[in-house]
């Protein structure tokens, strides 16, 4: 009797055994810690946490948005990074989000701005002594600009190796007398190309002739987000298991996972990583990988190009500028060439943004922001003479913020165009996403998101493969598609 007791017992044992098996694959949850909360890694955290992964995101600063940052210090937004939907049109990734939020987007050009941000239609220039350039002059030097970029592919095609868009503009206008501009006109010539290396965050110089058009823009044109970028962030980030302040210092894959140590010495396992972090962290090579990323991979992170594009906010107790999207003041180099979006024609605010980039940007972080603020003042000063001091101030320090160290990604000389799509490729269960991941859409906002969603569709395949239950989930984006909502668009 007791023997028969004994077995039943080992028997209930078994079965109870078999039954935690049994519910351990039922209830299997697969884990992965996704590394930097910009729009690239709450992208990936949000869609992977909708498919029933176990997500930790872990952000070195002390709030999300990584290079999106909107601040409330004036008592209203202010996005002090990323401030454009780059394509205001359905194609957009981010717009069904942003039109189910109802968020406002102000229009700066059309499709085919020849500054890429702005019509030519809501400007006003000076030179540096005050005296405002004519409009009919910038629109004719304008067209002039785009004239000689055209001419620039006719020297990219002749040559076998790759130059920069500089050099290329100079040869061009060697052959072309006709395109060449003296006195004012050479200095509005100036500006269209320190706008340009705005678009690129870094000199013309640096910027390769081979690929500087590869970048695939969306229709729609450009509209600034008039409540900041910040509402989108909150809305990715609920609910998510967010931990601020964890700078991870190495990356260790294991045989049956991923080991993630913070700078405390803290550390955290899951089965899988998502690597969202900014270009400029991977090139100073913060994070230690465990084993060493391919070399493939390394030669990536090298040789992709990363600008600098600064802001300074002046916010003032009235208007005193022209109604126009955005005023520029004319030199004769690119480098003392400046520019001001008006935030007031889009937001209501009265407030100037000063945008230096490249070298510019570079040399302007090494002042105080209180110097910063003043350069920027005092080319204000110069061309409106009336110009009241600002109440307050905000200085952006993209180039030298340990968590960036630089704005965004371009294309540099002589370096090939499929850098960003080696940059995104896994490397076994270590997934890669942001804006220089994006082959299509670097240095967007829009490409970091995209990115964000491809890296966590890729986690969950390798994962689930990796567990035999791939066939037993939905593929990321796949559920019912939601009703689409138009964007609120305007333009004064």
């Amino acid at each position: 009797m007791e023997s028969r007791d004994q077995s039943n017992l080992q028997l209930k044992k078994a079965s109870s055994c078999y039954s935690s098996i049994i519910e351990k694959k039922q209830t299997f949850s697969p884990s992965v810690i996704v590394i930097g909360g910009g729009f690239g890694g709450i992208a990936a955290a949000r869609a992977l946490h909708d498919a029933s992964f176990q997500v930790v995101l872990l952000e070195s600063r002390d709030r999300l948005g990584g290079r999106v940052c909107t601040d409330y210090s004036f008592g209203f937004p202010v996005d002090m990074g990323a401030s454009w939907l780059h394509g205001v049109c359905e194609e957009n990734p981010l717009a069904p989000l942003i039109g189910k939020l109802g968020l406002p987007l102000y229009r700066t050009s059309g499709d085919n701005s020849v500054l890429y941000d702005h019509d030519l239609e809501s400007y006003a220039l000076y030179d540096i002594d005050g005296k405002k350039v004519p409009q009919e002059l910038v629109t004719k030097i304008g067209d002039v600009f785009e004239s000689i970029l055209k001419e620039t592919d006719k020297v990219r095609q002749e040559l076998s190796e790759d130059i920069s868009i500089l050099e290329a503009i100079t040869i061009v206008l060697e052959r072309r007398p006709d395109l060449r501009a003296e006195g004012l006109s050479h200095k509005v010539l100036q500006w269209y190309i320190c706008r340009m290396e705005g678009w690129f965050a870094s000199d013309a110089d640096t910027i390769s002739l081979k690929y500087w058009d590869q970048e695939e823009l969306l229709s729609g044109g450009h509209g600034l987000m008039v409540r900041g970028y910040c509402p989108v962030i909150n809305t990715l980030a609920k609910g998510l298991d967010i931990r601020l302040g964890h700078r991870v210092t190495k990356i260790m894959q294991r045989h049956n996972g991923v080991k993630v140590t913070v700078e405390d010495g803290r550390t955290f396992v899951a089965d899988a990583a998502v690597v969202a972090v900014p270009l400029g962290v991977l090139k100073a090579k913060r994070i230690t990988f465990e084993p060493r990323l391919p070399e493939w991979k390394e030669t990536a992170i090298a040789d992709l190009g990363v600008g600098t594009e600064n802001k300074i906010a002046l916010h003032f107790d009235k208007v005193f500028w022209p109604n126009v999207e955005f005023l520029g003041v004319v030199a004769s180099s690119s480098y003392g060439c400046s520019y001001f979006l008006n935030l007031h024609k889009a937001t209501g605010h009265p407030v100037l943004v000063y945008m230096p980039a490249g070298r510019l940007a570079l040399d302007m972080e090494k002042m105080s922001d209180e110097a910063a603020a003043n350069v920027a003042y005092m080319q204000l000063k110069t061309i409106l003479p009336d110009a009241c001091e600002p109440i307050q101030y905000l200085v952006s320090h993209w180039g030298t913020d340990i968590n960036s160290l630089g704005s965004y990604s371009f294309d540099t000389v002589g370096k090939p165009h499929d850098l960003y799509e080696r940059l995104r490729v896994p490397v076994d269960n270590i997934f890669f996403s942001g804006e220089a991941t994006s082959e299509k859409y670097p240095g967007t906002v829009h490409g970091a998101f995209s990115t964000g969603l491809m890296a966590a569709e890729e986690c969950r395949m390798r994962v689930f493969e990796r567990y035999g239950e791939l066939g037993q989930h939905p593929a990321i984006g796949e559920e019912s598609a939601s009703v689409s909502i138009p964007l609120l668009i305007s333009r004064v």
